[in-house]
């Protein structure tokens, strides 16, 4: 007879997790309490594969050996606490692709930043000539991947939530970017919550696997300390150091220090002048990139001319257009405070700022600052404007206020003059207004460019 698992939640990962198992011989029942995508329903029905939507039929659900949750289903929900208390084991996805699989796997995560990294990572590992497939928080589910697997390696973009469903994942390479304040609703608002959820990610690594992270950052430097962290280890940051790992020299070039065959300490300058990524934060991403390539066996020399194809994806610091002499930039990716920072630190131009929706806790203190020598209007949009207005408030020229995107962007184009770059770096999340980031930065787009034809 054969087991059954049930899956919570039927989008991308879910749904190749249902076709997975069904693959491997498990009895598979798919429950989304939302409603289910036509996309999502067509590949389950194709399957013959049970589901339901609207709800979760505990009858059902709590009769699995196993259960696979969606990331964006917080453990606090009753259906979660039902299987724990009936002692089911609940795992995510890439975890239980991972127990299929004989690939070998870069797991990159971080609050800010990883998409470009595992995008980056990925594109120098396929330039390179090394067969390898993209997953994660990212592109195709790896479940889905894995039943036909033909990749050597996997870059897996992972979020905290998809880390928190891992128990014998093991990557071969692991990166941690950066650990700043994020999701802190969904870890009881402690940042020591969050900060273990991302060290799950070199749980189960030992001496022979790799680690890279940015050792600029006392919440790292104090993980580390511990000395529970097993793995290689190779550190990132802005200081100059013989250690193994990298570092910025100056504005121009990253200095690389890394094994070559896991002896010898090589040594490679990577000039930056031709790089299609700019800024401090994207460096630190260039870094972490290189550094798990080279140690999956990308050749040094041919990193350079890789790194300068590379295109990032949408909604990161994404130029849409020059109307009248205004740079309009699509950030809508930046869902927290730090990477706002990262934005605001980028441009020079004067700023007319779009931002707002859904606060998760963000402490906007720690861009005050660079708030007030760069920003000459603020826009908040959405319905929980409190947060910002709270923030700023009394100390910026100009504060508006807008009910959707449309009146953002015209309240942008009132309030700017020839030389100044109107910026979407939201610092919350969408869910107010829009499906999702991409959504929301989609629609900045369209509108942009729709004033941009009208301007012409």
């Amino acid at each position: 007879m054969k087991e059954l698992i049930v899956i919570l939640g039927a989008g991308e990962s879910g749904t190749g997790a249902a076709l997975l198992a069904q693959a491997k011989g498990w009895d598979v029942f798919v429950s989304d309490f939302g409603t289910i995508a036509p996309k999502f329903k067509d590949q389950l029905n194709q399957a013959n594969i049970p589901f339901e939507e609207g709800k979760h039929s505990e009858e059902v659900i709590l009769n699995a050996a196993l259960a696979i949750k969606s990331p964006g289903i917080p453990y606090k929900v009753p259906i979660i606490k039902a299987l724990q208390a009936k002692g089911i084991a609940i795992i995510d996805e890439l975890e239980f692709a991972y127990r299929y699989s004989k690939a070998k796997f870069i797991c990159i995560t971080g609050s800010n930043g990883k998409t470009t990294t595992t995008l980056l990572t990925y594109h120098l590992l396929k330039e390179a000539g090394l067969n390898v497939a993209l997953g994660g928080n990212i592109g195709q589910s790896m479940a889905l991947q894995v039943i036909n697997e033909t990749a050597d390696w996997y870059v897996l973009e992972v979020s905290s939530f998809q880390l928190d469903g891992w128990d014998t994942f093991k990557p071969n390479i692991s990166a941690i970017t950066n650990i700043t304040p994020d999701h802190l609703d969904r870890y009881e608002y402690k940042f020591e919550n969050y900060v273990a959820s991302k060290f799950r990610i070199v749980q189960k690594q030992d001496e022979k696997d790799y680690f890279i992270t940015f050792s600029d950052a006392d919440v790292i430097e104090q993980e580390l300390a511990k000395g529970t962290v097993k793995p290689t280890t190779a550190l990132i940051g802005h200081q100059e150091n013989t250690n193994l790992g990298a570092y910025s020299k100056g504005e121009e070039a990253i200095v690389f220090n890394y094994l070559d065959g896991g002896a010898m300490l090589q040594h490679i300058e990577l000039p930056l002048a031709n790089s299609p990524i700019q800024g401090a934060h994207n460096r630190q991403n260039i870094m972490v990139a290189v550094l798990a390539a080279l140690r999956a066996g990308v050749p040094a020399e041919s990193i350079e001319g890789n790194l300068s194809t590379f295109i990032n994806a949408p909604h990161r610091l994404e130029k849409v257009a020059t109307i009248n002499g205004v740079t309009y930039v699509n950030d809508s990716k930046a869902t927290n405070v730090d990477s706002v920072k990262y934005a605001l630190g980028t441009y020079s131009e004067p700023l007319v700022w779009i931002a707002g929706g859904v606060d998760k806790g963000n402490d906007y203190s720690l861009i005050e600052s660079l708030v007030l020598e760069k920003v000459k209007v603020l826009i908040i949009l959405g319905t929980y404007k409190e947060p910002l207005l709270n923030a700023f408030s009394g100390k910026l020229p100009l504060i508006l206020e807008a009910a959707d995107m449309q009146e953002a962007v015209s309240l942008a184009q009132a309030n700017s003059q020839s030389g100044d770059l109107v910026l979407l770096s939201p610092a919350c999340a969408s869910f107010d207004l829009f499906k999702n980031y991409e959504h929301r930065g989609n629609v900045f787009r369209e509108l942009v460019l729709s004033e941009k034809q009208k301007s012409e």
